[in-house]
């Protein structure tokens, strides 16, 4: 498995301009933060993430596409209600 210091760098760099934030649980799970770096807003709180399937540059880098369709998802559903 890749570190933690590596996977944050990674994944933060994979969110530009937001910033990321990843931390290992007591049941030794992730969890992931995507937050507006000024406001401090999160965009995406992520809990439970199994790391055992991050083991390489390539699987992190589908998690974050993934994870970036599904912030996009949100706010064209919070922009419908606008």
């Amino acid at each position: 498995m890749i570190s933690i210091v590596e996977l944050s760098r990674i994944m933060a760099s994979g969110f530009d301009p937001l910033s990321c934030e990843c931390s290992v649980s007591s049941d030794g799970s992730l969890t992931i933060r995507v937050f507006e770096p000024e406001s401090g807003r999160v965009e995406l709180l992520l809990n439970g993430v199994a790391p055992q399937g991050l083991d390489s540059i390539r699987a992190i880098a589908n998690l974050i596409g993934e994870l970036r369709t599904e912030i996009k998802a949100g706010r064209r559903g919070f922009a419908a209600f606008g």
